[in-house]
């Protein structure tokens, strides 16, 4: 079996899929499948109680600000993937909204714009999240105390976001590929992942008899 690199992949999708959509789909395949496994250990280590409990016998300061730190930063990064394809001042971005406009077959185009439609729907709350608490803070919330809060985020709403948008490159990828797509989660029990991390930390609880 073999495995090819990032750069391969992309020569392929470029062949099969032309120059525009190609480069576009490689690089959005890249960010969601690095972002696939980050969420993964993220639940590795703060969604599991076993976890937790660990976390919080060693070090719960520490491991409290990396939650905050990746939980924005998973946020930030789902948030971008479904924003407009442009922003001020014509700036274009890199979006799975620009894919609809890249494909000619007309039913393609009409499956990719519904699957991205839901897509930017299931992800509008990490855009308000990025918009009014992450990238600027706003006053309003502070000030007022009836401003509209924050939409509600949670980790069966990111888990769907990402799922959504799995599904726009898994659309792409059947119509001109002939294939699946897949996404990492964790590989339970490799080296420097989360789960590796927590074995380390439970030795070290054991060896100072504070493992409960």
């Amino acid at each position: 079996m073999t495995t090819r690199t990032a750069e391969e992949a992309k020569a392929n999708y470029v062949k099969k899929m032309g120059d525009a959509l190609g480069t576009q789909f490689a690089e959005l395949w890249l960010e969601v499948e690095n972002l696939s496994a980050a969420w993964g250990e993220y639940v590795e280590l703060f969604a599991e109680p076993d976890s937790v409990v660990v976390l919080n016998q060693t070090a719960p300061a520490i491991f409290r600000i990396i939650q905050v730190f990746l939980w924005e930063h998973m946020l930030l990064r789902i948030a971008r993937l479904t924003d407009p394809p442009t922003s001020g001042k014509g700036k274009e971005n890199l979006t799975i909204l620009n894919l609809p406009s890249l494909v000619e077959d007309r039913g393609e185009k009409a499956k990719l714009d519904e699957l991205a439609s839901i897509a930017k729907s299931k992800t509008e709350f990490c855009r308000d999240w990025r918009n009014r608490h992450i990238a600027h803070r706003d006053l309003e919330l502070l000030k007022n105390g009836s401003a509209k809060p924050l939409e509600e985020a949670n980790g069966i709403k990111v888990t769907d976001a990402l799922s959504a948008i799995k599904n726009v490159l898994t659309e792409v990828s059947w119509h001109y590929m002939g294939d699946n797509l897949f996404f990492s989660r964790n590989v339970v029990g490799g080296a420097g992942n989360a789960l590796s991390l927590l074995r380390l930390l439970q030795d070290g609880l054991k060896a100072r008899g504070e493992f409960k």
